[in-house]
């Protein structure tokens, strides 16, 4: 690993200028709704699939997975500053450890779900490759990858882009497709990060981002190009489901 990434991870839940754990698990309830939606839309019905989410971080998602019944769940992190918020906040089953090495040492075909969330833009093009080759390697035959990601095509994808400086790409979902086909994946869907309606605030949110945001970025798109990509995605980072 580049020296700069050590010398950032180290201190990764707290180097942005502000803190990324909250205090108490309550603090986990701002992402509820997004980290529901996946579990409601995306994960298998059967609690004991074997799911190991990498780049877990303090271990937000990873306490509502578990929270929902799954037994066995694991998750990694490379950030010992991470790791310890996790530990204080007592979510279980965090690890301490280089991502690709643990995904190295892990058994192929012993892995239902893998879990990537806001992870492979920290890799560069050629670390990624072969990082979705591990993926692929560690997967049982029917098992899936969820990922999410910096948006290249959206208006406000470079804050995402460049709002961390260990970024190191931002994706598409015709590119996301590109590196996970390669890798002899089967299929890829990607869904757009709208608001997920779940009181009366976001349900504004959703409607504005409809009907207002995206059909104004649309024309725009139209204006310069003469034509806008039928199932073109605009919002800052965007969600892929990646079958075996």
């Amino acid at each position: 690993m580049k020296n700069y990434r050590k010398k950032i991870y180290k201190y990764y839940a707290n180097a942005s200028g502000y803190d990324l754990a909250p205090t108490t698990v309550q603090g986990f309830n701002q992402r509820k709704p997004f980290f529901q939606y996946i579990i409601d839309e995306h994960f298998p019905k059967e609690k004991n699939i074997s799911i190991l989410e990498v780049g877990c971080g303090h271990g937000a998602f990873g306490y509502f997975i578990q929270k929902h019944g799954y037994k066995n769940y694991v998750g990694v992190d490379g950030s010992a500053s991470q790791v310890a918020e996790a530990q204080k906040l007592n979510v279980k089953n965090i690890k301490y450890a280089d991502l690709v090495e643990y995904l190295k040492n892990t058994q192929s075909n012993s892995i239902k779900l893998l879990i990537a969330i806001d992870v492979i833009e920290h890799f560069n093009k050629v670390e990624l490759s072969d990082l979705v080759d591990e993926f692929y390697r560690v997967l049982s035959v029917d098992g899936s990858v969820i990922t999410h990601q910096p948006n290249g095509a959206s208006p406000f994808g470079g804050a995402i882009r460049y709002g961390d400086f260990t970024h190191e790409l931002a994706f598409t979902h015709t590119s996301i497709s590109q590196i996970f086909l390669s890798s002899e994946f089967s299929s890829v869907r990607s869904y757009e990060d709208s608001p997920i309606a779940h009181g009366m605030k976001s349900s504004i949110r959703l409607f504005l981002w409809n009907f207002l945001i995206k059909p104004v970025y649309k024309i725009a798109l139209i204006i310069e190009t003469g034509w806008v990509e039928k199932n073109i995605i605009l919002s800052k980072n965007f969600l892929s489901i990646i079958k075996k």
